[in-house]
């Protein structure tokens, strides 16, 4: 049992190297192309996530994403002298209703949230924009207060998951900053 455990772990191993995988946190060998993990995180790419401002987001839902992002980002508080700032559109919320009944109301209701950022530099000007989106549903229930409870779950679970898929992308940039440049001491 414990060889196929191995087997299996060497072949997605090899998959992975082979699809241009790379982790974000792991530090590479020196003089190597090759990652590996030897319990040393690299810590650059979170220094470095740490000197962002989040900025904007004036909805509810907006203000959500905002805090998971400077919980994410910047866990020691927001940085005095911030390098980067990442500004959040509004997010846009789009309800479809679903499952609807022979007197044509809906038991269900499908909502997708959709969010644009950017990240800037004061030295380097705009580094990074991009949309994300996530689609996420709740019944509609007799009781009102349930349904209203339902809404508020779906916007927290929504707004987590938006700012962990900005906060990976923007991971992804530092990395790939760092690795283009060669040198994890310059950012």
């Amino acid at each position: 049992m414990l060889y196929k455990k191995v087997y299996i772990f060497a072949f997605l191993a090899c998959t992975l190297s082979a699809c241009g995988f790379e982790p974000l946190y792991v530090e590479k060998t020196s003089g190597d192309d090759l990652w590996y993990y030897n319990n040393k995180f690299d810590t650059d790419i979170v220094r470095e996530m740490a000197q962002i401002k989040v900025e904007g987001a004036t909805d509810r839902i907006g203000q959500l994403v905002k805090n998971e992002l400077m919980d994410t980002l910047n866990p020691y508080g927001t940085p005095k002298k911030a390098k980067y700032f990442l500004k959040l559109e509004p997010v846009n919320s789009r309800i479809t209703e679903q499952a609807l009944r022979n007197d044509i109301t809906a038991t269900r209701e499908k909502i997708k949230y959709t969010l644009a950022y950017s990240l800037w530099s004061k030295e380097s000007g705009q580094l990074v924009d991009g949309k994300t989106f996530i689609y996420l549903s709740y019944d509609l229930l007799d009781n009102p207060y349930s349904t209203t409870m339902d809404k508020k779950k779906v916007e927290k679970d929504g707004a987590k998951i938006l700012a962990n898929d900005v906060a990976l992308r923007i991971g992804a940039y530092f990395h790939s900053v760092k690795t283009k440049r060669g040198n994890p001491d310059e950012f």
